[in-house]
């Protein structure tokens, strides 16, 4: 296909509209317009935006086009989970550089689609510009019946501070595709490698778990986006309330243990600071946590730990396992830090 520069924009939109195209419950017009058409939903509209940019969020060198293209609809389809919400549509604006092969940008949107199918949400349109580097932006609507969206803003003292799933994977798989090839080459290969990489590569956004926290009185949830620490205490910040979690129930990845071994790697300290593990964080008060844990194992094969506690004030408390209490520091990813 050659690079992009010998690439006409409308042949490359041409491109884009064949790997976009297919009927899609509730879309009227679809890509290939000024403007996409769309049914209006029954329900409470959620909107959300996401933005991956090459060689801050990905590197070309470490990501396929079909993952950069997966991830950047599936992080924000975890922002739409994290108010107890369904994606419905997206629009996707995308900077290429001249250099780019048309073909990878094909595999990017390709990758798009890959995504919405799994989500069920359609792609309806957006656009394609030059740029210094790859740029890519989606713009989701999800739909949350009215009253059911939760914020981050509800937790209370007593609530439960519980987590889905296991944390630190996407860090730990960050470690690997950024390691010298010579450290990580007898390891690479192994399973629980591969299941790290692919934890950084292709995270899952927990819709139905959203959905289900949300049904059994969740007060509060976040998405773990820039670490569970960081996310948990701007969770209490916009609640105002503090929080104290329990060291030893965090649900480390198992993975981590033997990528310590391996490269530096601490993994308790890549659970609560890692980022990008995109699990739900939420306060659920405690009658509702038994039940909740039983709906999530049954229904998606998902475990959810009990952590910890809200409590009244403010700043995050860590217990360790003889019981004694420090202050937490919120570290976690910050996109303008250094």
């Amino acid at each position: 296909m050659g690079d992009v520069s010998g690439f006409t924009e409308d042949e490359l939109l041409e491109a884009v509209r064949r790997v976009l195209s297919g009927p899609a419950p509730g879309v009227v017009l679809g890509p290939g317009d000024d403007a996409a058409l769309v049914e209006p939903g029954r329900h409470l509209g959620v909107l959300t935006v996401d933005l991956l940019v090459e060689g801050v969020d990905f590197d070309r060198s470490s990501y396929t086009a079909r993952d950069v293209g997966y991830k950047a609809v599936a992080v924000n389809v975890s922002d739409v989970a994290a108010m107890g919400a369904s994606p419905r549509y997206g629009l996707v604006a995308v900077g290429l550089p001249p250099s780019v092969d048309a073909r990878w940008a094909v595999e990017l949107v390709a990758g798009m689609r890959a995504a919405a199918d799994e989500y069920g949400l359609a792609l309806v349109g957006g656009d394609l510009s030059r740029a210094s580097e790859v740029t890519v932006a989606v713009t989701l609507t999800g739909e949350v019946p009215e009253g059911g969206a939760v914020t981050r803003a509800g937790a209370r003292p007593g609530d439960r501070v519980v987590v889905t799933g296991a944390l630190g994977a996407a860090a730990g798989g960050l470690l690997l595709l950024r390691a010298p090839a010579s450290s990580v080459a007898a390891v690479v290969a192994s399973s629980w490698a591969r299941r790290l990489v692919e934890a950084q590569l292709r995270p899952r956004a927990r819709v139905g778990e959203g959905r289900t926290l949300a049904s059994a009185g969740a007060t509060a949830m976040i998405d773990v986006s820039d670490g569970f620490a960081k996310d948990l205490s701007r969770l209490c910040a916009a609640s105002g309330v503090g929080a104290a979690v329990r060291l030893a129930d965090l649900p480390v990845a198992a993975e981590l243990g033997e990528l310590s071994r391996h490269v530096p790697a601490e993994p308790l300290g890549l659970a609560l600071g890692g980022g990008e593990d995109f699990e739900l964080l939420a306060a659920l008060p405690a009658e509702g946590v038994a039940k909740a844990r039983a709906v999530l194992l049954e229904r998606f094969g998902t475990p959810l730990a009990d952590v910890g506690e809200i409590r009244e004030g403010s700043g995050l408390v860590a217990i360790d396992e003889d019981g004694a209490e420090r202050p937490l520091e919120p570290r976690g990813w910050d996109h303008f830090a250094g």
